[in-house]
């Protein structure tokens, strides 16, 4: 399995299984310099934990978060920044009946398809439990941008199951479970997930992040666009199945007229775009949105095959979230904040000095 990083500049590794003794990442290419103490991960990783609520997963752990290395008395070093988390509260026997048998939906027939062998244990490397990593490194890509540039990134819950927010409101964000913008459907959202867990089925939810303070120029043609590292790197994240930046699809819909944001001297007019043109940010708002699929390990029966190939009914017992989305927040801030730190990076190495640089008139001649 080869593919365990990403990033150019930026490059964040992660390692670890689910129910394994621990799980871990490497942040290699981090300035030298940046402050950074273990306690300020604590924020973003209970954001991002289960056990908080009912409408989650009851596992608990206590995600502390070891430096082993690349901070010396408080500050990055420039060396590569390893992150270790021990994890504390598995029970890998709820996973035993089905150790021979593939979840629907799940990778679980996949993973035994490419590599003849599987880790059943809530998933193994496949589980949710790997994004507490990427939570962890995307705290100090968030850091690192609010410092050095003012940019801030941060999300919500858009949409559960049939339901979407009907007023929105920043502030109440991080005062309900749900990242909901509207505090006064959070006893609808509530009663909804109460009435779900109990009928022991799962549900799907969207989540729209946003970067306010993206300066323009940040992205590279082509192959290095800006929204395309965006995309995969949101599409990476655990029952991931759509992302859009800006408008996304409902671009369909719209007539060019609608769609163009036009530009006066006092800037754009609007931003269906999501804040990137050509791959390259444009000084606005950078948005993106994703959906996430139903959870796929539930308590009613489910036809499949075991490893035999024979036909089987499955249950999976354990701990799940009947909607992953609710945690999922986190999650996609830390993606998009380390696309964007990366981008910055690179942006940084080709064209720091362009702004030193009075721009060339076409056909003026030299000297």
């Amino acid at each position: 399995m080869s593919s365990n990083s990403f990033g150019k500049l930026l490059t964040v590794t992660t390692f670890g299984e689910s129910h394994g003794p621990a799980i871990g990442c490497v942040l290699d290419g981090c300035p030298p310099g940046l402050a950074i103490a273990p306690e300020e991960f604590r924020h973003d990783l209970e954001r991002r934990a289960t056990g908080k609520s009912r409408h989650t997963s009851a596992r608990r752990e206590a995600d502390d978060v070891e430096i082993l290395s690349g901070v010396y008395e408080g500050l990055t070093t420039g060396t590569p920044i390893a992150l270790l988390i021990r994890n504390t509260d598995q029970r890998s026997k709820d996973y035993a009946n089905i150790a021979s048998q593939f979840r629907p939906g799940h990778a679980d027939y996949a993973y035994w398809q490419k590599y003849g062998i599987r880790d059943p244990r809530g998933g193994g490397r496949s589980s949710a439990r790997e994004t507490t990593m990427r939570v962890a490194a995307g705290v100090i890509a968030k850091k690192w941008l609010a410092q050095r540039h003012g940019v801030t990134v941060r999300g919500y819950l858009s949409q559960l199951g049939p339901i979407t927010p009907e007023g929105f409101d920043w502030s109440v964000v991080e005062d309900n479970p749900f990242f909901w913008p509207h505090a006064a459907q959070v006893p609808e959202l509530e009663s909804y997930m109460d009435a779900l867990r109990k009928s022991g089925d799962s549900i799907g939810a969207r989540v729209n992040v946003v970067a306010d303070g993206v300066p323009p120029g940040w992205g590279e043609p082509i192959y290095g666009k800006l929204d395309g590292d965006l995309a995969a790197a949101l599409m990476s994240i655990n029952a991931v199945k759509g992302v859009e930046i800006g408008d996304g699809f409902a671009a369909v819909t719209q007539k060019g007229t609608e769609h163009r944001d036009e530009m006066t001297p006092q800037g754009f007019l609007s931003n269906h775009a999501g804040g990137i043109l050509g791959g390259i940010s444009t000084g606005q708002q950078v948005t993106a949105s994703i959906v996430l699929k139903p959870t796929s390990s539930l308590r009613l029966p489910g036809r499949t095959v075991n490893v035999d190939g024979q036909p089987v009914d499955v249950i999976t017992t354990g701990r799940h979230d009947p909607c992953v989305g609710i945690r999922a927040t986190p999650i996609a801030e830390a993606m998009m904040a380390l696309v964007l730190m990366d981008h910055a990076l690179r942006h940084r190495a080709q064209c720091g000095d362009v702004g030193d640089v009075p721009p060339r008139v076409p056909g003026q001649a030299d000297g």
